[in-house]
């Protein structure tokens, strides 16, 4: 059994604990935000942080997102959201357009959706041959590893809905106007192609996990719930960042730094 079929969509939070994580998990992450960034902590610059987003249509990347970035200062991350290649970039190798936008020290960068698009809807669609999609698991590997090693903190998040959950977010974003520029013709041609998808998904996660940068799959069937498991998995795989770095994990709160094992 896969990772996506065998993840739990049942599992719902209530509005007051979620409110009471969320709130913790931000104020948390804020501290930890504040000392990569060398606003906190010995003023130093710690690794640089990447959280890449990916998932199925309408699982909840852009609210998950937003309570990430909310508590930050504006001017501490970015976020980017890449769609088809230009023609100028189709010039390149494929991971040459992504390169400019992953932070350096002390830096942050969010992205909705990445290079995974490649193995993902390019693959499916016929945009890159057979040829190029398969050598791309290993491209992709030894670029994160690349940067990993070099000082950036790697996060990638999947989010998975049911069939059933996103027709009906589908069917609320069309039937509301403010909110119909999120939903596409191809939105709805991809659900026909939802097993292709998934196949393609698998693998990717079987050849896509590596040591310095792992896969979180997590269920986007409660919104609330998402984001805060979002948060809390954000939370863990920076401070496991941090230690690999050798930079101090503050304790929670706002105490001084101390070296210590996330896992303790």
């Amino acid at each position: 059994m896969g990772r996506l079929d065998s993840l739990d969509i049942t599992q719902r939070i209530a509005r007051k604990d979620y409110e009471q994580r969320l709130t913790a998990a931000q104020r948390r992450w804020l501290q930890l935000r504040l000392h990569l960034g060398g606003q906190m902590g010995s003023g130093e610059l710690g690794p640089g942080l990447l959280c890449v987003f990916e998932g199925s249509d309408a699982a909840g990347k852009g609210g998950a997102i937003k309570r990430l970035v909310e508590p930050l200062d504006p001017r501490h991350y970015k976020v980017s959201s890449f769609a088809k290649p230009t023609s100028d970039e189709k010039r390149h190798p494929f991971l040459w357009r992504f390169y400019p936008y992953v932070p350096g020290l002390g830096g942050m960068s969010v992205f909705d959706r990445s290079w995974y698009g490649r193995v993902l809807v390019e693959r499916i669609e016929g945009f890159a041959t057979q040829s190029q999609w398969g050598r791309a698991y290993e491209e992709i590997v030894q670029f994160e590893r690349a940067n990993a090693l070099e000082g950036v903190i790697i996060v990638k998040i999947w989010l998975q809905i049911s069939a059933d959950e996103q027709l009906k977010r589908f069917e609320d974003r069309q039937n509301d106007p403010l909110r119909r520029w999120k939903i596409t013709e191809e939105d709805w041609r991809n659900r026909t192609k939802s097993d292709q998808y998934t196949i393609a998904a698998e693998e990717m996660f079987e050849r896509t996990d590596h040591d310095l940068a792992q896969w979180d799959v997590i269920s986007g069937e409660n919104k609330r719930l998402a984001r805060v498991q979002v948060l809390e998995r954000v939370i863990q795989r920076v401070e496991h960042g941090m230690v690999r770095w050798g930079m101090p994990v503050p304790t929670a709160g706002l105490g001084p730094a101390v070296d210590r094992d996330p896992d303790e």
